[in-house]
């Protein structure tokens, strides 16, 4: 079991019929804590139903929200999500909103201190108040992973490129290593080579890009592992990434191989692609069988 702490925007996600719980971080929490790990989540929400909602929702995930702040200044954050004909998303995020404002305490500073592993978006780093309590936290963490989730305009080149070279762990999707490796002056066209280079631009050993349908590809160690992906029906891809995530750092931190790791994520990523919302309810046994029909 790995202590894993996961700081940034919980939030609802707000589609045309109905509203769903997520927040990149808070979905890597949720997928972290289904296969047993023990998680805590740094954040903020308002004063307000909707925060109440996400904090009950999280305790019963059994994420620890100890480090969630209540702010009577600022609402809990919504997006609202637009879905393209292929289920494709994309986002329409309020601001400021209380996410924006998480401050740094006692508690989420000894949380860091004592987890396997933190981590982290680039949303969050839209409000000058997270993004420094952000930038401390990343200080004391022993394991620096990084999820860069571009959300366009809520990012910048120069704080992308710091917290890369702070990681140990970067997750791209395939359109973000290609973007993040053009300003970062790569002339080459592959993946592979494009992964390779930003490996070497900011020192990091472990790097890994998902491919949409066609699975992923995790640099570890110098060597590279692949996945192809696995046929599903695209529902939305609402927090595929993030479960995707969620699962892959709970099995390299639980010392799973990191081809079986790999194999696992794109499985439950696969899965909640073909589900509605971010967080469906998933079972281990339907895993196993989505991955090994008999």
């Amino acid at each position: 079991m790995a202590k894993i702490v996961c700081f940034g925007e919980v939030l609802w996600d707000v589609f045309p019929s109905h509203k769903k719980i997520g927040g990149a971080p808070l979905n890597v929490a949720v997928r972290s804590s289904f296969f047993s790990n023990d998680v805590t989540i740094i954040s903020a929400v308002g004063k307000d139903d909707l925060g109440n909602e996400i904090l009950h929702y999280l305790s019963e995930q059994k994420v620890n929200t100890d480090c969630v702040s209540i702010l009577d200044n600022y609402k809990t954050g919504e997006v609202k999500v637009t879905l393209n004909e292929k289920g494709s998303a994309s986002y329409s995020i309020e601001y400021p909103c209380a996410w924006d404002k998480i401050t740094l305490t006692k508690q989420s500073e000894l949380a860091v201190k004592t987890s396997d592993a933190l981590v982290f978006g680039s949303l969050s780093t839209r409000d000058a108040i997270s993004r420094k309590t952000l930038h401390k936290l990343v200080k004391l963490a022993k394991y620096k992973v990084f999820d860069l989730n571009l959300r366009a305009p809520h990012y910048t080149n120069e704080i992308l490129t710091h917290l890369m070279r702070e990681a140990d762990f970067i997750k791209f999707n395939d359109e973000e290593l290609y973007e993040v490796s053009k300003f970062l002056g790569s002339k080459f066209n592959s993946l592979e080579q494009n992964l390779n280079f930003i490996a070497q631009k900011t020192n990091t050993k472990h790097i890994c890009v998902t491919k949409g349908p066609f699975g992923a590809v995790l640099l570890y160690n110098e060597k590279l592992y692949y996945n192809s992906g696995y046929k599903i029906e695209v529902v939305d891809t609402v927090g595929a990434g993030d479960s995707f995530l969620g699962t892959l750092i709970s099995e390299l931190l639980n010392n799973e191989s990191p081809q079986k790791a790999i194999d696992l994520a794109c499985a439950v990523g696969a899965l909640v692609a073909s589900n509605e919302g971010a967080n469906p309810i998933l079972d281990e046994n339907d895993i196993e069988a989505f991955m090994n029909p008999l």
